[in-house]
């Protein structure tokens, strides 16, 4: 039996629904409270609700699922289009109803408990690295208006920093080198808050036989088996290894008329996070096969494109060789890289 399709627009307080009667045809629009939505969906029978995948649509998601309904998501990139005139809840509703029915729509898989906490951890992480760099810059920066340069990289910096503060001691006011113990008492502490998330990551990646089994693919460690697994939700719901590639945004784009279509750097579309951590894998595979020729295939590449496009080619290899060892459930065979 074909399910009605019911939009919802989601929000703090108010949730703004659009469905079309399929007994009169006519088109009904409601909005409820917060409080109203899960009794509402419970008492009627099992239709496919379709939201945008923004903050709390996986929660919602998950909720509707308990109740029986198919829930389907969509990128809001993909509805954005379809909103027409003023953007109003209700306009976004129906932008919602309108985009879900498109042929060709892709949908975003609803993730459970421990893929969001995964990627909480993540996000975390982000933040406190982002935030130990700014301290970083702006202490080297400091220092080096009274003439003490230090080195880039923050286990350079750290490592000669002591060295630096006992020399800047004797021609620098005691108020500026008490300020400056305390920025680096800031920035050990965040080290230290950055390796108890990676421990905490550490033990998923232990617990988790999916993230343990793509975590033996050269490039991939513990960020990107954990990141990876967390955010594909399942694997199946990708058609195509290509079709994971391009979700990442490791794909080419594509241009052209009157028949002739040119290929151009990646899309970029996706994630960029996860594009983040694969081209960095893939940078670490090209670094060692240009010293020690680890693949032959590999390494003729290096000779006919520059390094970027090759380190680009190898983060799109990663990704699909992921999905197919998700997907099909089998161990990655190293010999299949061999010839590849």
């Amino acid at each position: 039996m074909e399910l009605n399709i019911i939009a919802m627009d989601i929000a703090k307080k108010v949730f703004q629904l659009h469905w079309v009667d399929r007994e009169t045809g006519s088109i009904e629009q409601l909005k409820l409270r917060r409080a109203q939505v899960l009794p509402w969906f419970a008492n009627r029978e099992p239709s496919r609700v379709v939201m945008e995948a923004c903050g709390g649509a996986h929660e919602w998601g998950r909720e509707l699922i308990k109740l029986g309904h198919d829930v389907r998501l969509l990128a809001p990139k993909m509805v954005r289009p379809f909103v027409q005139r003023n953007k109003t809840d209700a306009a976004d509703a129906h932008g919602i109803w309108t985009a879900s029915q498109q042929p060709g729509m892709k949908f975003v898989p609803v993730k459970n408990d421990a893929q969001q906490v995964v990627l909480a951890l993540h996000r975390l992480r982000a933040q406190l690295m982002k935030t130990r760099i700014m301290q970083t810059n702006e202490l080297r920066g400091l220092l080096y208006e009274f003439g003490v340069v230090l080195p880039e990289g923050h286990n350079a910096l750290l490592k000669e920093l002591p060295a630096a503060l006992r020399e800047a001691q004797n021609r620098l006011p005691a108020m500026l080198i008490e300020s400056l113990d305390e920025q680096v008492r800031r920035i050990t502490q965040l080290m230290t808050d950055i390796g108890t998330i990676e421990r905490r990551l550490s033990q998923q990646l232990r617990e988790t036989p999916a993230c343990q089994s793509i975590a033996e693919i050269p490039g991939v460690g513990l960020l990107t088996a954990t990141a990876i697994v967390a955010s594909m939700g399942t694997p199946t719901a990708f058609k195509s290894a290509r079709e994971f590639a391009a979700w990442i945004g490791l794909v080419p784009r594509q241009t052209g008329t009157g028949g002739r279509v040119r290929q151009l750097g990646i899309s970029k579309r996706g994630d960029a996070y996860l594009r983040t951590l694969l081209m960095h894998g893939a940078r670490s595979i090209v670094a060692r096969s240009a010293s020690a020729a680890s693949w032959p295939w590999l390494v003729e590449l290096l000779k006919r494109r520059p390094y970027s496009v090759v380190v680009a080619a190898v983060a799109n290899k990663l990704a699909r060789t992921i999905w197919a060892v998700l997907a099909r459930g089998q161990a990655w065979r190293p010999h299949a890289w061999q010839s590849a």
